[in-house]
């Protein structure tokens, strides 16, 4: 057996950066996020392949951030307050929960995403940091949309694309649905980089993305798909360009893919013929009837043959509940699919009240791409998300957390400089992105961060 380099890179990554956590938390957001969404361990074969480097990380941040003399808040808005009443009514489901063995095993990852969502809201809370952790997640996915995208060329489209076992996005649904979720984050690195070569490397990582989720042969990343490029071109900055690129990459990609793949899509309109729709039909009137049963839901994991048996229409045809408004209905009734929804909603109208802000601001446009982006990514989350089930997916939640440090950031921004007191000045490149003013050397300040300059 050979010497394991890949389990050795990632073991002396992850252990090299946490010194560097210590002094300064938000490397420790962005290990975290590396380590959640690539899962370069995965990747390897030997020791590293399930060793807990994400708990490390997640650990040694949290106590970075209690020694750190940076203000430790936690940003108090509509999306905050209804995930802490989420979080909430998840625990009491868990408590009264059909197959408790299984709801605390599921709750046990829950929290834990939510508990990390609330500690990157409190670090995360510069310009610098934001753009920088969404670099980290679009690129961290976006390797496998370049992967998956170069495997289906390669072969012709034959096989559908999967995502690493033993992760969230392991399943051809799951990473078809990370990847949708993925192209408006590459599109915003995209706008706010001044880069040439990094625009165009970067146009064809969404083309390869686009590929890899036609490429799973998923039909819910399919529709999602479709629902996602069109808000894509809506909210866009220079809109006319990627939507000829869209009229030639989609019809070119969809041409390019095999006969299979052309009957497995059909099905979409013939799903009463399709076992595999009837099942997900039938789960979601499980989901249904056993809410309508039990106020407080099944808890986690209760799409069980058990649960089939009482509730099914057809008993014995078992099947997960693959969307995410019924595996949250089924799991936590009723009350829960309503502060899900809540939730999704909410961010959705703060990312046009931070659009609708910072629309008329040349200083605040990184903030504008930032909000018309991820509400982009909601979409496809939406869409996809009424065919798969990833309710809980950690990605999800941390585009909440950036919409809400988007919300934050932008009401400071004008309370601090309102747009009629705003003078105005030729923007130029600075450090990747547009800013105002004249470029100012890039260094640690004197708490020992590094920021970006600040607006004259």
């Amino acid at each position: 057996m050979g010497v394991p380099l890949r389990d050795l890179f990632v073991t002396v990554v992850v252990f090299g950066s946490l010194p560097f956590i210590l002094q300064r938390p938000e490397i420790g957001i962005l290990m975290w996020a590396w380590l959640g969404y690539m899962n370069p361990h995965k990747l390897s074969w030997q020791f590293a392949h399930d060793f807990p480097y994400a708990q490390i990380v997640a650990l040694t941040t949290m106590f970075a951030l209690l020694i750190s003399k940076e203000p430790k808040k936690i940003p108090w808005t509509a999306e905050t307050i209804l995930l802490v009443v989420f979080l909430g009514w998840m625990f009491v489901t868990t408590l009264l929960a059909i197959y408790p063995e299984f709801a605390w095993a599921q709750w046990n990852k829950v929290w834990k995403i939510q508990l990390m969502t609330f500690v990157s809201m409190m670090i995360m809370t510069t310009r610098w940091r934001i753009q920088t952790w969404v670099w980290v997640i679009a690129l961290s996915l976006g390797f496998y949309g370049f992967k998956g995208g170069v495997f289906t060329v390669l072969t012709g489209g034959a096989y559908a694309v999967y995502g690493p076992a033993g992760t969230f996005i392991g399943g051809n649904n799951e990473i078809g649905l990370a990847l949708i979720m993925t192209i408006p984050l590459l599109r915003y690195c995209q706008l706010t980089t001044d880069k040439f070569w990094a625009k165009r490397l970067l146009l064809i990582g969404m083309v390869l993305c686009l590929i890899s989720v036609v490429g799973t042969q998923s039909r819910g990343a399919f529709l999602g798909l479709a629902a996602m490029s069109l808000f894509l071109v809506k909210n866009s900055r220079k809109k006319w360009a990627l939507l000829l690129v869209l009229m030639i990459a989609l019809p070119a990609i969809y041409a390019f893919m095999p006969e299979s793949w052309h009957q497995r899509m059909a099905t979409i309109k013939t799903y009463e013929q399709d076992e595999s729709a009837m099942g997900r039909i039938n789960a979601w009137w499980m989901a249904y009837y056993l809410a309508k049963d039990r106020f407080f839901g099944g808890g986690f994991e209760c799409f069980k043959a058990p649960s089939f048996a009482m509730y099914a229409p057809d008993p014995g045809n078992v099947h997960d509940a693959h969307s995410i408004y019924f595996e949250v209905l089924g799991e936590h009734g009723f009350v829960g699919l309503l502060l899900f929804l809540a939730i999704g909603y909410s961010a959705w109208r703060s990312c046009r009240q931070v659009m609708r802000q910072t629309k008329a601001r040349e200083d605040l446009k990184w903030l504008y791409d930032l909000a018309s982006m991820l509400q982009v990514s909601l979409v496809g989350y939406f869409a996809a998300g009424a065919f798969l089930g990833l309710a809980y997916f950690d990605l999800y939640y941390n585009l909440l957390a950036l919409i809400v440090l988007a919300k934050v950031l932008a009401q400071k921004a004008l309370q601090e400089q309102p747009a009629a007191q705003l003078a105005p000045a030729k923007s130029i490149p600075v450090y990747g992105v547009r800013r105002l003013g004249a470029r100012a050397p890039i260094g640690p300040t004197s708490s020992g961060r590094r920021s970006l300059p600040r607006s004259s």
